[in-house]
């Protein structure tokens, strides 16, 4: 099929997660092996198309790790990542060889920042190295990917010449990586767009996208690469990663849900159902916490605390909810008690709590509720049956 032409047949949206990789080199979220083995199961639970379980060069560790992943876990593809040299990628096949759908993914940078800095070679030369080292993985494996660090920066005619020379040699996956978060929406949109109009076999292979978080723009490119022909995002749980974080799979995963219909029917096959509890588990281990406003997982996503609010939502959750708790492993939504509620909710709490308050003092009540609230950053269940009986009891006295 011409992924050029044909890409309104095309719409499931490939999730790679690089929670295990990525999200791993988020300074001190390092994991132990019976941690990233547990994660690995809660993300095929989760039903994850890829687990990029590791870097196997890096480290002993790293490649026994990715070897008992790829070994235990059924379900996705398992994909080490590898430097396009030679002895990374032999490591990277040894680990993840004894996997049923093992991947094999190589990079190497292409921008001109990156080659003067790092390489200190010609672009020719970073071009040969990239066909020669794809043509190696694809020797020992048929499934490779790509990816052209830094190609948010890369001079586009030499990003078009080094992608039609890697699917050439046998990659079937090429990954367009915002490696430092430069790009903005729009402009990264139209990259993806580009590479599909400008390189002549991208038929031939799926486009990805890997965009990080510095400017706070990750999700927003990995949506717009979507819109514009990307069928793989690589993502991680809670945004997890280098510096400010990669792309959130979460968020990306809900946006593509919640909002089908504008991206044309593209969709994922995640069980989403499972994001609260990968959310926590990754949190958990890594002792990275989990902002109280993040979308889609935080404490706060689906809390409703200002009066107007909860007003509106009890009298329609679509008023201030554009999805349902239960849909991320949430039981409920919650109405938290503060110096911003209602009476709706105060009247909503008594009822859940079974306690009585007569109609005709309510707002009596409520203004004592207001001034304890006010002193308070939370108000519980337990301060709400405390106000209920002082409340009765003052009426006993006054009496």
């Amino acid at each position: 099929m011409d992924r050029t032409e044909d890409l309104h047949e095309e719409k499931q949206v490939f999730i790679f997660d690089t929670t295990l990789r990525d999200g791993e080199q988020s300074p001190g979220a390092s994991l132990k092996k019976h941690e990233k083995l547990q994660i690995a199961h809660q993300l095929a639970k989760l039903n994850v198309d890829i687990i990029e379980a590791g870097f196997p060069f890096s480290s002993p560790g790293d490649f026994e790790s990715v070897q008992q992943i790829a070994a235990e876990v059924n379900g996705p593809i398992i994909a080490g990542l590898c430097r396009a040299t030679p002895q990374d990628i032999e490591a990277t096949w040894d680990a993840v060889k004894l996997a049923k759908r093992p991947r094999i993914h190589t990079f190497i940078a292409t921008s001109d920042i990156h080659i003067a800095a790092k390489f200190k070679k010609t672009r020719d030369e970073i071009l040969q190295i990239a066909a020669d080292m794809v043509a190696l993985a694809a020797s020992k494996c048929h499934d490779v990917e790509f990816s052209a660090e830094d190609a948010g920066r890369t001079d586009r005619f030499f990003l078009y010449k080094v992608l039609e020379a890697v699917i050439d040699a046998g990659a079937t996956t090429v990954n367009i990586p915002d490696t430092v978060g430069y790009t903005i929406p729009d402009e990264f949109g139209r990259l993806i767009r580009d590479i599909r109009l400008n390189v002549p076999n991208i038929d031939k292979a799926i486009i990805s996208v890997h965009c990080h978080n510095d400017l706070g723009m990750a999700t927003a490119n990995s949506l717009m690469g979507v819109m514009n022909g990307a069928r793989q995002v690589e993502c991680t749980i809670n945004g997890i990663g280098e510096r400010a974080g990669n792309a959130a799979m979460e968020e990306v995963a809900m946006a593509l849900k919640v909002r089908k219909a504008y991206f044309e029917g593209c969709h994922t096959n995640l069980n989403t159902a499972e994001f609260y509890a990968t959310s926590q588990m990754v949190s958990e281990l890594t002792g990275m916490p989990v902002q109280p406003n993040k979308a889609i997982v935080g404490r706060n996503a689906f809390a409703h605390e200002s009066g107007i609010h909860q007003d509106g939502f009890l009298k329609g959750r679509d008023t201030y909810e554009i999805m349902h708790p239960q849909d991320v492993g949430l039981s409920k939504s919650s109405l938290p008690l503060g110096p911003r509620s209602g009476k709706a909710a105060l009247k909503a709490k008594l009822m859940e709590l079974n306690l009585e308050i007569p109609e005709n003092v309510i707002p009596e009540f409520f203004e004592a509720f207001k001034r304890f609230a006010d002193e308070q950053k939370f108000v519980n269940d337990e301060d709400i049956a405390a106000l209920v009986k002082n409340f009765d009891s003052a009426r006993s006295s006054a009496v």
